[in-house]
């Protein structure tokens, strides 16, 4: 075997297999590198979009929850004002009602003091007549007298 000969088939083989690997195996090789890096930098800034919407939803919660918080606080001063105000009504209420109840109280005073009033006239008068058919020594008659008995009542 000559070794030149040997050499140049060698050359020439190896260079068809680097002709055939470029033509037919290099392209689909490069494409699916390609399309590997195309996917890897898609998924890098879809991480990265991500990582920005969780930022900003973490915004909005906390916007969201500082509002809930100051309604809340809102709520609760409104709550309190209307207690208040609830409270001040229901004094106002137990004062007029009290004030009711004594100006009841004092009206129905009034009427057992004048019906006791008019009870101790009416049992003057009578001792009065009793009195004065002692002192007369003669019976006074009730009905024939009865203008001056109304009298001596209004008198007393």
């Amino acid at each position: 075997m000559n070794i030149g000969l040997t050499l140049v088939s060698q050359a020439v083989a190896f260079f068809l297999f680097v002709w055939f690997a470029a033509k037919f195996v290099w392209p689909p090789l490069m494409r699916a590198i390609e399309t590997r890096q195309k996917q890897m930098a898609e998924g890098l800034a879809a991480a990265e979009k991500g990582r920005v919407e969780l930022q900003q939803a973490a915004r909005r919660s906390d916007e969201e929850l500082k509002g809930a918080r100051d309604r809340a606080q809102e709520i609760v001063a409104q709550a309190e004002k209307r207690a208040a105000e609830i409270v001040d009504e229901a004094r106002t209420v137990a004062r007029s009602e009290g004030e009711r109840l004594v100006a009841g109280a004092q009206a129905e005073i009034d009427q057992t003091v004048s019906r006791a009033r008019e009870t101790l006239r009416d049992e003057v008068a009578a001792l009065a007549v009793a009195g004065a058919e002692q002192i007369l020594r003669r019976e006074v008659d009730r009905t024939a007298h009865a203008e001056l008995l109304a009298q001596l009542r209004r008198d007393l």
